[in-house]
Order: C-alpha cells, then sequence, then structure tokens
C-alpha cells in the first residue's frame, strides 16, 4: 500500500460492543485487524472499501472489529502525566485555562521539597505560568489553591473524560459504536 496502510486503522470494540478504550481510542493497524481476524479472534462488524490481496486471497479491511473474548477493563488506572491531564480535563488547575497538552505541566500541590509525594493525591494539572508563580510553596503561602481536589479517578471516571476529547479523525463506519455526546433519538 502507498500509505503503508496508515489510513485504514480498525476500530476495536470489546465482546460488549464497546470501544476497548476511548481516550486514545483504540484502534490497531489494519495489519494486526486482518491477523486477528485470520485467528478467528475478532468479528467483523463494518470494512473499508479498500482491498488487499495475496496470491490466494482478497479481503477488504476491517474499519470496525469486535473481540470474541471479554477483556476486563483496568481497575485503577496507570498514573501518568498524561491520565492527570485527562483526569482535570486538560484544565489548569490554579487559573482554570484550557490548553492542549504541550502547553501542560503537572504541579505538586504539596511540593516535593516540602515531603510531597508524586501520587494521584498530590498532583495536579498546571499551566507553565501558574506552575513556576507556585514554585515550591505550600498552596496557602501564595494563596493558590486547585479548583478540583486532586484524587485517583477509577477507569470508568478517565473513559468518560475520554469521551469529550474525541480525535481528529473518525470514520464514518465507527460513529455507530461511538458516543460523544450525542443525544439518542427517543
Amino acid at each position: 500500500m502507498p500509505d503503508g496502510g496508515q489510513n485504514f486503522p480498525a476500530l476495536v470494540l470489546n465482546a460488549d460492543f464497546r470501544p476497548l478504550s476511548y481516550f486514545p481510542l483504540s484502534l490497531w493497524a489494519w495489519q494486526d485487524a486482518v491477523k486477528a481476524v485470520f485467528l478467528d479472534r475478532v468479528s467483523v462488524l463494518s470494512e473499508y472499501e479498500h482491498e488487499v490481496h495475496s496470491v490466494s486471497l482478497s479481503m477488504k479491511l476491517p474499519s470496525v472489529i469486535a473481540l470474541k473474548d471479554f477483556v476486563p477493563s483496568m481497575r485503577q488506572p496507570a498514573f501518568t502525566r498524561f491520565n492527570v491531564f485527562l483526569r482535570d480535563g486538560f484544565t489548569c488547575q490554579y487559573c482554570n485555562d484550557r490548553l492542549p497538552a504541550p502547553d501542560l505541566t503537572f504541579d505538586h500541590v504539596i511540593p516535593r521539597a516540602r515531603g510531597g509525594r508524586t501520587t494521584w493525591e498530590n498532583v495536579v494539572t498546571a499551566c507553565g505560568a501558574c506552575n513556576l508563580r507556585k514554585g515550591s510553596k505550600l498552596p496557602r503561602e501564595c494563596k493558590m489553591f486547585p479548583y478540583e481536589t486532586p484524587r485517583r479517578p477509577n477507569s470508568w471516571e478517565l473513559q468518560d473524560r475520554g469521551r469529550a476529547f474525541p480525535p481528529n479523525f473518525l470514520h464514518e463506519s465507527w460513529r455507530d459504536f461511538l458516543y460523544w455526546d450525542s443525544e439518542l433519538e427517543t
């Protein structure tokens, strides 16, 4: 393929027909999707018009696949910079500005220099200006308090937050399987 298959990812759904993940959206490269089809690990729910060919076979590339076996979600999400941003809605917890991830950092509410730990309960999203202004001071010393008390989110909460940030590309065949702030007809 001229583009290396970059334009033909498959949306991966769990056996209950819900995406494995909303953020990042659960996508597999077309090669992995085709391999899973041949290993009988997935059901194909929708296809692209584009085909791949071998010497003895041609098939349309899958655009939506569902796992045949249910994969339980992680009970506790990983503590990562990105997940902290997602928990906080990509919003500085001091000035309440919403910014893209590259413009954000995280801040220790109780600074590490003052015995603070790097945990869900002590780290918040901050813009560079607020992080610099707060420095290694305690919130009461600089009158800078987070808008929301930092806490450990569960996987469902992060997935729910992820729905608020749809990716730049959504293939039309995926829309029936994704729910980004859409109202259901009654």
